[in-house]
């Protein structure tokens, strides 16, 4: 937007030191409104993490509280862009003024979240406390409020159409990646069949699933990389798994990851519910065919059987039987992984992205 000359400020309840990296936006359009949200960041150091109604309250109370600054910020008419959850206030007060809303949702519709979460927690008896109930309802106020909402993905776009949103509300726009830092750099070892996980590994991901079809998994040299932390739901539940063959890395620093995308034969992401997935831009980049759900927002990364596979939620069976296809045919792999780099030249980088969210303002009368 800036490079386009359409942006007026950014609002954010991030403090001012963590905004110092950002690129591209002079600092003086950069207005933090931090006195809620920046506590809430740092809450770890003081070990309140743990305190679950503590950090919904106080959640709650940073988004709304950066909701009604911006609102009573917005004097002249304006084209506001709100995160979902943060906008109801601030977008009636831009309509009010003339102004449109646009309500930008980066996971699926929040009740079909919520849902589908609840689903996914009690598949493997686990306690789901759920999204806030006071959230939802706000969100689906900001859903009838807004103008215009924009999705990352075709996943996402249909979550909402599932929930009875219309469809003409809806403007897909796919997150752009920044992947010049990621190519290939290597080749994966020719003596084990490596399977690459990158993410946080919990409920939501699919975690467990990608244990499953490892077990399954027919190689002598199998192994199953996992970068990542590990949240606390999931495990408690892996003193149940073998993990022979299983390395968990923990967090690793950005610069590693080219190499290590590039020395996997498969990265798995069989996610339950999210957006659009950018580390499967950066497995793609490096030449890792990608074995994903079609809750990830794959479809709108590459193609099933060209770059990767498709396979539905909660499928072990199907993600191993894919794994196995690609152990046992290393040319299949090759291919994959040629195509993969291939495919990272089509698409579209954060400019696209502008772009789409340009013609959108400009649609709107911007």
């Amino acid at each position: 937007m800036e490079q386009r000359g359409l942006l007026e400020r950014i609002y954010t309840g991030y403090p001012r030191f963590k905004l110092a990296d950002e690129q591209g936006v002079p600092a003086d359009k950069i207005q933090p409104f931090p006195w809620l949200q920046g506590p809430y960041m740092a809450r770890g150091k003081f070990g309140l993490t743990g305190w679950s109604w503590l950090n919904r309250q106080w959640e709650w109370q940073a988004n709304n509280t950066l909701d009604h600054y911006v609102a009573r910020q917005i004097k002249a008419p304006t084209h506001l862009v709100a995160l979902s959850g943060g906008g109801l206030h601030a977008g009636a007060a831009a309509q009010r003024a003339g102004g449109h809303y646009i309500c930008d949702r980066g996971s699926s519709h929040i009740r079909f979240q919520n849902e589908i979460l609840r689903e996914e927690y009690a598949r493997w008896n686990v306690p789901f406390t759920g999204i806030d109930p006071r959230v939802i309802a706000k969100e689906e106020a900001e859903y009838e409020q807004a103008d215009k909402i924009t999705v990352p993905s075709e996943f996402v776009r249909q979550s909402f159409l599932k929930m009875g949103v219309a469809a003409d509300k809806l403007v897909k726009l796919p997150y752009g990646a920044r992947l010049e830092r990621f190519q290939k750099l290597a080749e994966p070892p020719t003596d084990r069949f490596r399977v690459l996980w990158v993410g946080s590994i919990g409920m939501r991901k699919g975690f467990l699933d990608v244990l499953d079809a490892f077990r399954l998994l027919k190689h002598p040299g199998k192994e199953l990389v996992v970068v990542g932390g590990i949240d606390p739901e999931v495990k408690a539940l892996l003193g149940a798994y073998n993990l022979t063959g299983v390395t968990f890395k923990g967090l690793v620093p950005n610069a590693e990851l080219p190499l290590i995308y590039s020395s996997a034969h498969a990265f798995v992401l069989p996610s339950i519910e999210e957006g659009l997935a950018l580390v499967q831009g950066e497995a793609l980049a490096c030449g890792c065919p990608i074995i994903a759900t079609t809750h990830t927002g794959c479809e709108d990364l590459f193609s099933d059987g060209v770059e990767g596979f498709f396979v539905p939620i909660r499928s072990p069976d199907a993600i191993h039987n894919r794994l196995q296809e690609l152990a046992d045919d290393p040319a299949l792999r090759m291919q994959m992984s040629y195509a993969a780099t291939q495919r990272v030249k089509a698409l579209g980088g954060w400019d696209t992205y502008g772009k789409g969210f340009a013609n959108l303002l400009a649609a709107l009368g911007g």
